[in-house]
């Protein structure tokens, strides 16, 4: 009986740029991850599912020459034997053969990456994490929820996650470089029960490294305060009035800034900031900074998905639209440089997203914007996908709290709010200090001075 040698990572990948090149590649691209992944979820005392897995994919870009441009074809696979490799190497070139060409295809013009700086995207030591451990904290969550008031009486179950990557990329001009990966989660959705009404919510810590995960309990006790306050939940009577974003919704509104800032949505002109670039479009008050290489932070790393260095890139600085965010297909489709922002899959070809996206802190914590604000909303969850790049318009599903003569009144549900995202970048009017990191983008507490909210 033979045994199969499992062929080193690097091997791989210089073995697949290799054989390309061979088979009439101009330009070739891999990148090889391997991944771990540990998940559990508890609901009251049952452990509900465990899940292990384990992985080593490739995917391999080819570009081959033409008059009109290069042609690009990608492929991919799980199959890492030597004669598999060889396989994807020449079928990948033999399908680029086929497609059209396309003068803004190929490698960056600009140079790769030198510098490989240790971001601080994982620990070691937390490989050694047992899924026991992992169950044990989703229990702990659990149990300090449904103990924290006798209303909380059930739940959706407390989540626990981990999961190490060695993502390894390089490409036929020479660059080849390779970092790991590590996130880690914890979450709880408990349910609220008050006579017929019944509310859920959650809380969720997230960080690089175990020890950056905020304590079990206190993820359950955050959590249950948070569904308990919702009950009692009624509807508004429809009205034009301040809205507060709390730093778990404002996120999503950066997000859908930095959706219509992607050199896609700009050369197609599908983004309403389109021909906007140099003007005043937000608020004073609004700096917006993506930056790939703040130590620790969750969308860090080295290099971007095209083997190019990560970098600070300000947006938009005290109102002002200042750069898009790009990749190398993407500016030479608007004939600018990449700012570093190509992100790589094993199966997709580059494209454009955001590093570590945050807004950058004010003055004041969220309960002094709510005693300044008199009378309004706070939200604190949307719902629906009710936004439109093309044309800015806006217009979400909330719940949140009802706020009257400076303090919170009573929270509220059914409710829609809406407004045009240009127009609420221009009214934003306060911004918290409270920047609190629980995924790639971060946003204090925002308040914008009116909106439509849809009631009663």
């Amino acid at each position: 009986m033979s045994v199969q040698l499992l062929i080193p990572d690097e091997e791989i990948l210089e073995s697949a740029l290799a054989q390309a090149k061979s088979a009439g590649a101009a330009q070739v691209d891999a990148v090889l991850i391997r991944s771990d992944s540990r998940e559990v979820r508890v609901r009251g005392e049952e452990i509900e599912f465990v899940k292990q897995a384990s992985e080593r994919c490739l995917g391999v870009r080819a570009m081959v020459q033409h008059e009109g441009g290069k042609s690009t074809a990608l492929t991919s696979t799980s199959d890492l034997s030597a004669q598999a490799i060889t396989e994807i190497a020449k079928d990948t070139v033999a399908l680029a053969r086929v497609t059209a060409a396309d003068e803004c295809a190929g490698l960056p013009d600009e140079a790769s990456a030198k510098d490989l700086p240790d971001l601080g995207t994982h620990n070691p030591s937390d490989r050694d994490v047992s899924i026991e451990t992992r169950i044990e904290e989703a229990q702990k969550a659990e149990q300090a929820a449904r103990s924290f008031d006798s209303r909380i009486d059930n739940s959706e179950g407390s989540e626990a996650s981990s999961n190490f990557s060695h993502i390894i990329y390089g490409h036929s001009d020479g660059f080849t470089g390779s970092y790991q990966s590590a996130y880690h989660s914890l979450s709880c959705s408990p349910l609220a029960t008050q006579g017929e009404t019944k509310q859920v919510d959650y809380w969720s810590t997230v960080g690089r490294s175990l020890a950056d995960l905020e304590a079990p309990e206190s993820v359950g006790r955050k959590a249950a305060e948070r569904a308990l306050g919702h009950l009692g939940a009624r509807r508004i009577p429809t009205c034009e009035a301040p809205v507060i974003f709390d730093s778990l919704v404002a996120p999503g509104l950066l997000r859908q800034v930095a959706s219509c800032l992607s050199g896609y949505s700009v050369y197609r002109k599908s983004s309403f900031l389109a021909d906007r670039m140099g003007d005043l479009i937000a608020s004073e008050r609004v700096t917006l900074t993506d930056d790939g290489r703040r130590p620790g932070g969750l969308g860090s790393k080295p290099f971007d998905g095209e083997g190019l260095a990560t970098r600070r890139n300000v947006l938009i600085q005290n109102g002002k639209l200042q750069s898009w965010l790009l990749d190398s297909y993407s500016g030479r489709k608007l004939g600018l440089p990449t700012t570093g922002n190509a992100s790589r899959s094993v199966g997709s070809a580059p494209g454009v997203s955001t590093t570590n996206l945050w807004l950058e802190p004010g003055t004041g914590t969220l309960d002094a914007i709510i005693e300044d604000t008199g009378t309004g909303l706070l939200v604190t969850q949307l719902m629906g996908m009710g936004f439109n790049a093309t044309t800015g318009d806006y217009s979400q599903g909330a719940r949140g709290f009802w706020i009257e003569k400076g303090r919170v009144a009573f929270p509220v549900e059914e409710i829609t709010i809406a407004s045009n995202l240009g127009t609420m970048l221009q009214k934003i009017d306060a911004i918290g200090e409270e920047l609190i990191w629980r995924g790639l983008t971060a946003s204090p507490p925002i308040r914008i001075s009116e909106m439509t909210i849809a009631g009663e």
